[in-house]
């Protein structure tokens, strides 16, 4: 099963949209500062996650969060997720 995931810094307030196979591990990552893109921007959180089938799926899917309409999209989910309507995870069946 592999992932896209959207992160948010606790210092700043940035979303990071990634994908990965162990959703754990690439936290630690983010948050230990081994990841260039988010170095020395954390603490990040995770704050929306989605499985997805394959990995061409969870990139296609990531690439998809950095358009226009993905993050109006994302927008969206996290306003209803924060209220608690919504759950901040969700299965992709591709």
């Amino acid at each position: 099963m592999y992932y896209v995931y959207v992160l948010m810094s606790e210092s700043t307030g940035r979303l990071y949209k990634g994908s990965t196979e162990d959703l754990p591990r690439r936290l630690e990552e983010h948050n230990a500062n081994l990841a260039s893109a988010t170095k020395n921007r954390g603490p990040w959180k995770l704050v929306y996650h989605e499985e997805c089938p394959t990995r061409s799926a969870a990139m296609l899917r990531e690439r998809y969060f950095k358009t226009g309409k993905g993050r109006e999209e994302l927008k969206e989910v996290l306003a209803v997720s924060s209220i608690g309507r919504v759950g901040r995870g969700r299965t992709l069946n591709q």
